[in-house]
């Protein structure tokens, strides 16, 4: 499916400008930002939750089904695990895939406390994450989990995201997740404020943006989904040109995604070719890219105490980077209009480099991905922003990258950069964040810290 002809204006002004006050304010009414990592260290400690690593075979409710080979639950719901084929007139591969038709509900509710946007975080347990808990969205649930598929508890504050009144949605967006490991997912993303007074439930605190920010600073704090969130709100563009005005950038983007031919097909788990399944992983018989595992969750402290599940694991760490330039004062970074078996469309706009380096060590130079070297190789004084964070808990298994932001010229990255890369400007990759399909998860994350990066590194 192409890009359509026309997007909305870039005119969300009234809104832009409160959370650019919320942006600037870090100083909250209610919690102290230096607080917060060891807030999360006592939740964890309450939780008090242990995940293991264990066979296919002690899965509870979860199994093989024996025609397909598929890993499913045995409610039909939830999410499967099946197999991909994609072809490409320059590639062709099978993989697994995590198949999650559901769209879940990623919300964040806003209200003002002494004239600035807060917003309420809850310190959230999900059995991949690193250090188990961190900063996510009031309210993070699939259908599964807030219709209450797996018999547990009701979600806190879900009533504010199921039907609010239009004047107090700040942002509302489907967007997709990882086109490497979801086959075609979506989860509306929500910013919904309120004027009522809302009681803070445990494990939940109220924060302005400028707080959050300083927090994404940290390694593995902030959740991938909360990321998310943030990075589709409207901000004010600084910029007054681009390189590319945005009907060029649309007209690129659209070309991008006709030009590509991808023909994505699930099929049977058992069939797929190069992976092999054990007693305990789904993996690639070279050991490369990721493996299916099964974890036990005990103590868990959610709508559910203890659960099984699959859990996809990538072998290493990844790197995902922007390159970063001024042209005319103005700040652009380099987006790449990648490819993902995953997606409903064929490419979305990606960070410069999104890639686990290892995998491509067996690789000649030139089939290594373009500027991964950039990146690796970046001076320090030209890194503008680099931390840790890991990708979504409940799906993905220490599934780290390290996130960069990084001060290029000419001549590592041309201002005519190669074919399927293009030069926007953080107010043009926000625009487009706030429409469904066209900025992917890993360059949401960037934006979402873009602005304040760039700003505080420019500051004298």
């Amino acid at each position: 499916m192409s890009a359509p002809a026309l997007l909305v204006p870039r005119t969300r002004a009234g809104i832009a400008e409160r959370l650019a006050l919320s942006a600037a304010t870090v100083q909250g009414v209610h919690t102290v930002t230096s607080q917060v990592p060891g807030w999360l260290q006592q939740q964890r400690r309450s939780v008090g939750a242990v995940v293991r690593r264990i066979p296919f075979a002690e899965l509870d409710h979860w199994s093989f089904t024996p025609d397909t080979g598929n890993l499913g639950h045995d409610s039909g719901r939830f999410f499967t695990i099946e197999g991909l084929h994609v072809i490409r007139p320059e590639a062709e591969w099978q993989q697994p895939i995590i198949v999650q038709p559901e769209i879940g509900i990623l919300g964040i509710l806003a209200k003002e406390f002494d004239g600035v946007l807060h917003f309420l975080m809850q310190a959230k347990m999900e059995p991949g994450n690193p250090n188990l808990v961190q900063l996510s969205p009031t309210v993070q649930a699939t259908r599964s989990n807030y219709t209450k598929a797996h018999g547990g508890m009701e979600v806190q504050y879900l009533e504010h995201f199921l039907a609010p009144r239009r004047e107090q949605v700040l942002t509302d967006v489907l967007q997709s997740e990882h086109g490497a490991w979801f086959f075609q997912k979506r989860n509306r993303n929500m910013i919904v404020e309120v004027e009522e007074d809302v009681p803070v439930h445990d494990a939940f605190c109220w924060l302005t943006l400028g707080q959050i920010l300083e927090l994404l600073r940290l390694d593995n704090i902030v959740n991938m989904d909360a990321r998310t969130v943030l990075a589709s709100a409207p901000a004010v563009p600084a910029e007054t040109r681009a390189l590319s005005s945005d009907a060029d950038l649309l007209a690129w983007f659209t070309g991008e995604r006709t030009r590509h031919d991808v023909r994505a097909r699930l099929m049977p788990l058992r069939e797929i070719t190069g992976w092999q399944t054990g007693e305990d992983a789904v993996s690639r018989i070279d050991e490369r890219f990721f493996r299916v595992v099964a974890v036990s969750v005990e103590g868990a402290g959610r709508e559910v105490a203890g659960w099984t599940q699959p859990i996809i694991e990538p072998v290493e760490r990844g790197v995902v980077g922007f390159a970063y330039r001024l042209f005319d004062g103005v700040p652009h970074v380099l987006a790449h209009a990648l490819v993902e078996g995953g997606f409903l469309d064929t490419v979305e706009l990606a960070p410069t480099v999104q890639c686990v380096p290892s995998n491509y060590a067996p690789l000649p130079a030139g089939d290594r991905p373009r500027f991964l070297d950039v990146m690796l190789d970046a001076p320090p004084e030209r890194v503008r922003y680099s931390t840790v964070h890991s990708e979504e808990g409940g799906r993905f298994l220490n599934a780290e990258s390290r996130y960069l932001i990084v001060e290029t010229d000419e001549a590592t990255t041309p201002t005519q950069p190669p074919p399927g890369y293009h030069w926007v400007t953080p107010g043009q990759l926000n625009w487009l964040a706030a429409h469904s399909r066209y900025v992917n998860v890993q360059a949401r994350t960037l934006l979402a810290v873009l602005d304040a990066a760039l700003r505080q590194t420019s500051a004298p």
